[in-house]
């Protein structure tokens, strides 16, 4: 140790007095600490001061130092973008440990021509535009059929380039005949007019409402004048819609125009920021981030590392930054405004507010996961009543649906650890068995599920759910014998009148409270079984029962019954169409057929 003392001493004393990040090296050269400093020689120096007020995270810190290296730069604020990106690069282990609340979805804008606008939660560096995060995903299905009710774009993945428009390679599909597209792809709508729609999307999305409004109420206006009153209308409606969703914005005050909030509170372990963006008045954005202290950080550099993570991340540009006390560093470009009264007070108590409420909802959360997991609570627990040899963290559960013998098919679902694990999930067609025979289309689909597993090597099950009673439990276990997984899998059936658990080769069911977890659980997983297998069902149903409908046309073969299921599998949409509608989409002498018919059948 006293030759450690004396090298850092020796590096220390070599320290400039100038802007720099240093970076602490543990004995295996790994950077185990990143930070930013006024003046290198006195920040450094401070951590080797001998203080009881250093907590022990900090003396384990300056324990592990074995080396230290600096950077020099030129004023504070290259010294913060600094840091932040070598504690991007690195992570390095005793630095402030940046937790979002939830991965929060997007709007994207993507660069191409006659630009798409859709939800992702992936930002792929293409050039594209993306807006957010948002609070959720009903936020962004709320933008998006707002975007779709004033404006009709494209959704389809045509490279639309002027060659292929003009050779007309491409033929519009269902959707210009709906009314949600203009065709783009036949050079029905012009790039300068689509554009424009765009350019009008992008203000929406940034929560400049205002521009939009009056922009369409100067397009109404020359309307107007024109006497082009259809048109004016369509632009009224459009006002309308736009007014409406304004209204359930957070109006502070239309003055404040555009804006960047953050709330911080913090103890001895984590600190809490809040992060609101103002835009017109109106908050548009919030987000809530959690910081896991790893040393005596100041609660000020806390707060200025999150507000630049967070403004470099959403490209965020507001000149005022509201916050409740100034960083000592500045940034270029940038005024903080620490408010004593009004509505940016007020502003800056609601994101206090936010930052309170989320660090009172991660204690409880943390609490909760001390005290006991629940998931493991409800497995051991399965594990007992069941008398099982393993803890049943793989569950799969079969459920067979058919009316009458029609469309047989199963389902299988996973459930790991007690949640859905849904793309395990699996539909079957049952192939071998005809009419309503539930015992042998069991037979068949459990033998086809762990067949195809044991031949692939896959993730065998810890447990099986068959739903059903001793008949539909006996078939499955008749076909784990014929792989070889009886014995080496625990099966169970659940018969749906009494919920009553079976295992095989006992005519009398297991004593199961049916107000214990083990049973909620148990039917949950029926319950999710049996759902994804009606859906399936159904789906092949309402197929079958187009297609049969198809195969009595008079003039409709089978290629251009297979071509209309693609375009529209709903019928009574097809017979919304007219005559015109129906000739574009599918030919003349189809169209004919197709009208007599609707005709005959009314």
């Amino acid at each position: 140790m006293k030759e450690q003392d004396t090298i850092i001493s020796e590096i220390t004393k070599k320290l400039p007095q100038k802007p720099g990040v240093y970076q602490f090296f543990d004995a295996q050269g790994i950077i185990i600490y990143v930070g930013k400093a006024k003046n290198l020689r006195k920040r450094v120096v401070s951590y080797f001061t001998r203080s009881d007020a250093h907590s022990y995270k900090h003396s384990a810190l300056v324990s592990k130092i074995c080396d230290i290296k600096y950077v020099l730069v030129e004023n504070e604020s290259d010294a913060l973008l600094l840091e932040n990106n070598l504690i991007k690069e690195y992570q390095p282990r005793y630095n402030i440990l940046l937790k979002d609340d939830k991965t929060f979805p997007w709007i994207c804008i993507k660069k191409e021509r006659f630009p798409r606008v859709m939800a992702t939660r992936n930002r792929v560096e293409d050039g594209s535009e993306y807006y957010g995060p948002y609070t959720s995903a009903l936020m962004v299905k709320t933008l998006l059929e707002l975007i779709r009710q004033l404006y009709k774009l494209r959704t389809c993945n045509l490279l639309l380039c002027e060659e292929y428009i003009t050779k007309q390679k491409y033929h519009r599909c269902l959707e210009f005949q709906l009314g949600n597209c203009l065709a783009p792809c036949e050079g029905l709508q012009n790039e300068e007019d689509y554009n424009e729609n765009v350019q009008q999307i992008r203000e929406i999305l940034k929560g400049n409402l205002h521009t939009v409004i009056r922009h369409l109420y100067e397009i109404m206006g020359d309307f107007s004048k024109k006497m082009h009153f259809e048109q004016a209308e369509i632009i009224k409606n459009k006002i309308t819609i736009l007014e409406k969703f304004r209204g359930k914005s957070t109006i502070v005050n239309p003055k404040i125009t555009q804006v960047d909030v953050f709330g911080i509170v913090d103890n001895t372990d984590f600190a809490y920021v809040n992060f609101l963006k103002v835009v017109q008045g109106a908050i548009v954005q919030s987000h809530n981030i959690e910081v896991v202290k790893r040393t005596d950080e100041v609660v000020g550099e806390i707060l200025l590392s999150v507000i630049y993570d967070l403004r470099s991340r959403f490209d965020n540009n507001a000149c005022e930054i509201i916050v409740q006390f100034k960083p000592e560093i500045a940034l270029e470009g940038v005024k903080f405004s620490v408010p004593q009264r009004g509505d940016k007070l007020k502003l800056l108590e609601l994101s206090l507010r936010n930052a309170n409420s989320y660090k009172i909802d991660r204690e409880a959360s943390r609490t909760t996961e001390k005290k006991v997991d629940y998931e493991d609570k409800v497995l051991n627990q399965m594990k007992i009543d069941l008398r099982l040899k393993s803890l049943p963290v793989i569950i799969e559960c079969f459920d067979n649906s058919n009316i009458q013998g029609s469309d047989p098919v199963a389902s299988c679902v996973v459930f790991k650890s007690g949640k859905p694990f849904k793309s395990g999930y699996r539909h079957f067609n049952v192939k071998t068995v005809t009419g309503p025979n539930d015992f042998a289309s069991m037979e068949e689909i459990v033998y086809r599920r762990y067949k195809r597993i044991m031949e692939e090597q896959g993730e065998i099950p810890d447990l099986i759910i068959i739903d059903g009673g001793k008949g539909q439990l006996s078939a499955a276990t008749k076909s784990l014998k014929e792989i070889g997984l009886y014995g080496k899998v625990s099966v169970i059936g659940i018969a749906k009148k009494l919920e009553e658990i079976y295992v095989p080769e006992d005519p009398i069911p297991l004593y199961i409270n049916k107000n214990s977890s083990t049973l909620r659980l148990i039917q949950r997983i029926r319950d999710e079984a049996h759902r994804f297998g009606i859906t399936f069902h159904r789906l092949k149903r309402s197929n079958s029962q187009l297609e049969s409908v198809f195969d009595t046309i008079p003039g409709i073969g089978e290629k251009m019954r297979n071509k209309i299921l693609k375009l529209e599998s709903d019928i009574s949409k097809l017979k919304l169409l007219s005559e015109p509608e129906l000739i574009k989409l599918i030919g003349k002498r189809e169209a004919a057929a197709l009208i007599k018919f609707f005709n005959q059948a009314n």
